[in-house]
């Protein structure tokens, strides 16, 4: 095969040595006679396949990020071995893709330099080992952690117009070396059967925003405001999880929230613990090796106070915030006990924060004295009802009764039948979709989803409308003044110049608009100011945030004025879509054009050096 113009003999070289694993130059290559082959392009093929399972696969480990402390949890219950899988399992990632995409660029550049595609056996076997490898992966992910599924979906409504436009990017490039192999193949069934695939990809591409959907396509002031939110253990990014440093450090960070977990001891003290046993978050091994492996309940209050509840998170660091904390918060850390319900809820009156729990294990024999030993607590430390949010649905009727104000909290979905209305639930994200979340919203139902850490989740759900979110990040979502995107059509077009002739699509950086009014008043949790009124879940439209809100308007007009606004944005992304699509088509047109260019300057130029040779022969001949 001929060269292209300007592609060197010692690149090519150097290029057919890394992807051949042998050394010898592009002259003595030519000299040869070598072709690309039917099999080579077979591997070529499945080195393209693999390198897009292994690109899939890297987004699925970014996604699935958000939810990794609760695998780094299941791995430690199973092997008592405490380790942050996330960074094993982006170290591996990223060597998968990177030799991948090496060998990938290196082909495509032989492609255009005319080089054949003889890959070695080595890196046929490494390719064949890192399918296998992700294709293990994506098979013990549906297996023992399927609900990554839907994040994986939702996490396509914060990236997909950008997927989109990215993947067509990339697809527009791959048209320079689909254009030289189409212009140097004989192969006519080849080529014919590579344009047809690459065009139908190419179309389904171009179509594909009619598919697309995301909550944060909208105006900014359709903007809803921001989720309030509640501390899962507390801080556990910044203490430990579950004890009054967590508490107070989730104060800190605007916590509206203080979410828990409650056990009951066995003489009768309602405390703070999240897992059945003790070993993961204190020094019952230490202390107590032969009882380590009894449950936390089988433990009086007496025991309980002796466990040191704070030196493993530092020794084991669940998260990587724990390397950047200070000395004296370290210091504090080392001293933390497991704290009683009377100490937490004592703390959680001072600092005017609402508490919502579940009471453990709800499959106990004596659950029921669970109740009530818990019920004692909360009347007895004198904090007002509203702050508590009550999780368990076990005995939920008789808590109704004994501490009317109380605010039910539940872990499902309303029901068509349901007997009385619900103020308050409590989901994992994944299972509450955008048009569930904003039909809530409009029927003043309060929604909290957990466990939301990263900040394109917290960006979509914030889009979406929902009330609140759990999350172990608050300092992190704390900071957050407005979605990490917003795709709005800039409202003052209108007024003055714009530099694109398109409607002047941006990206929203700045935080929204101010709500009208501005409520007094403390933090009430995931009680809902609407309107003015303080009664919980009442009037319309709740903000789902301690004082904020809006003015109300009938829910008929607004249903309208959404449905308005909702044309504008629409229009907007079509523009970005259309321009990208065109541009893309453009780009893949002059490619094909100008490879055809060269191609026939180059066999002008082969025929021009075969009639010389040939008068040079003559003459010798002569």
């Amino acid at each position: 095969m001929a060269e292209l113009p300007g592609c060197c003999r010692p690149c090519a070289t150097c290029l057919l040595c890394l992807y051949s694993c042998r050394w010898i130059s592009a002259r003595k290559e030519k000299r040869k006679g070598l072709r690309t082959t039917k099999c080579d392009c077979s591997w070529f093929l499945f080195l393209f396949c693999v390198f897009l399972f292994t690109l899939v696969w890297l987004y699925f480990a970014i996604v699935i990020l958000n939810d990794f402390h609760n695998f780094n949890e299941f791995i430690f219950k199973q092997r008592k071995l405490w380790l942050d899988w996330s960074l094993l399992l982006l170290v591996a990632t990223a060597v998968l893709i990177t030799y991948s995409a090496v060998l990938l660029v290196l082909a495509l550049c032989l492609q255009l330099c005319g080089q054949p595609l003889k890959l070695h056996w080595v890196h046929k076997s490494l390719l064949i080992v890192t399918a296998l490898v992700v294709a293990a992966a994506f098979t013990g992910l549906g297996i023992k952690w399927a609900e990554e599924w839907r994040s994986a979906r939702i996490s396509l409504q914060a990236t997909g117009p950008f997927l989109h436009i990215g993947i067509v990017g990339g697809m527009t490039l791959l048209a320079w070396p689909l254009a030289s192999f189409t212009y140097r193949s004989r192969r006519a069934g080849l080529k014919v059967f590579l344009l047809l695939m690459y065009s139908t990809v190419m179309v389904a591409l171009y179509l594909s925003p009619l598919v697309i959907t995301s909550p944060c396509i909208m105006e900014e002031n359709q903007l809803p405001p921001k989720p309030a939110l509640v501390g899962h253990r507390g801080a556990p990014m910044l203490a430990p999880e579950n004890t009054l440093m967590s508490l107070h450090k989730a104060v800190g960070c605007d916590v509206q929230v203080f979410e828990t977990d409650v056990m009951v001891s066995a003489d009768g003290v309602p405390f703070l613990m999240h897992d059945e046993k003790l070993t993961r978050t204190t020094n019952v091994q230490d202390v107590f090796p032969e009882r380590a492996s009894l449950n936390s309940t089988a433990f009086n209050w007496t025991d309980l106070q002796q466990l040191d509840a704070g030196s493993w998170f530092l020794e084991r660091r669940p998260f990587s915030t724990v390397q950047s904390l200070s000395a004296g918060d370290r210091k504090q850390a080392s001293k933390q006990k497991i704290p009683s319900l009377e100490e937490v809820l004592e703390a959680a009156k001072h600092s005017n924060i609402s508490i919502m729990f579940d009471l453990r294990p709800e499959n106990h024999t004596d659950y029921q004295s669970f109740v009530n030993a818990t019920l004692d607590a909360i009347l007895q430390s004198g904090i007002p009802l509203q702050q508590i949010l009550w999780l368990p649905d076990g005995f939920r009727e008789q808590v109704k009764q004994q501490v009317p104000g109380v605010q039910q909290v539940y872990g499902r979905k309303r029901l068509q039948d349901e007997k009385e209305p619900l103020l308050h639930v409590n989901l994992p994200y994944q299972d509450m979709s955008s048009e569930e979340i904003r039909q809530y919203r409009q029927d003043n139902i309060s929604v909290n989803l957990y466990v939301v850490n990263q900040p394109w989740l917290f960006s979509v759900l914030w889009c979406a409308g929902v009330s609140s979110v759990t999350t172990n990040a608050c300092q992190v979502l704390k900071e957050m003044k407005h979605p990490i995107w917003l795709l709005v059509s800039d409202p003052c077009i209108l007024h003055r110049p714009c530099s694109v002739t398109v409607l002047c699509p941006r990206l929203l950086w700045s935080p929204p608009a101010v709500a009208p009014q501005q409520l007094s008043g403390g933090r009430v949790g995931l009680t809902q100011r609407c309107a003015g009124r303080d009664e919980p879940g009442k009037g319309w439209p709740c903000t789902g945030q301690a004082g904020r809100a809006v003015q109300a308007v009938p829910p008929e007009l607004a249903g309208a004025h959404r449905r308005l606004v909702a044309l504008q944005p629409s229009s907007t992304y079509l523009m970005i879509w259309i321009v990208a699509d065109c541009v893309s088509f453009l780009m893949i047109l002059w490619a094909f054009l100008l490879v055809k260019k060269c191609s026939k300057r180059r066999r002008a130029a082969e025929s021009e050096t075969d009639v010389l040779l040939t008068k040079i022969n003559s003459l010798m001949q002569e």
